[in-house]
């Protein structure tokens, strides 16, 4: 089990800001990483970052009536 908590040292203990859901009497082993050692937030939400990876395809004004035309070369509808 891969599990990451946040935690403040009181000089003594460490004590979680969350619950941990941990069975008691049981050895873990952690690794203690600052926070001013992690990586900086993206600035972007989620939404930025696919709005980034979108793109625009220009396409004949009729490419919704006739999308077989264009896409199979089937012949135009009227």
């Amino acid at each position: 089990m891969n599990k990451t908590v946040t935690v403040t040292f009181d000089g003594r203990g460490l004590h979680p800001d969350s619950a941990l859901n941990l069975k008691p009497n049981k050895r873990y082993r952690i690794q203690i990483i600052s926070e001013e050692q992690l990586p900086a937030p993206p600035k972007e939400n989620a939404w930025d970052i696919l709005e980034s990876l979108a793109d625009t395809f220009e396409a004949p004004e009729d490419w919704s009536i006739h999308h077989d035309h264009y896409l199979y070369r089937t012949p135009k509808r009227n």
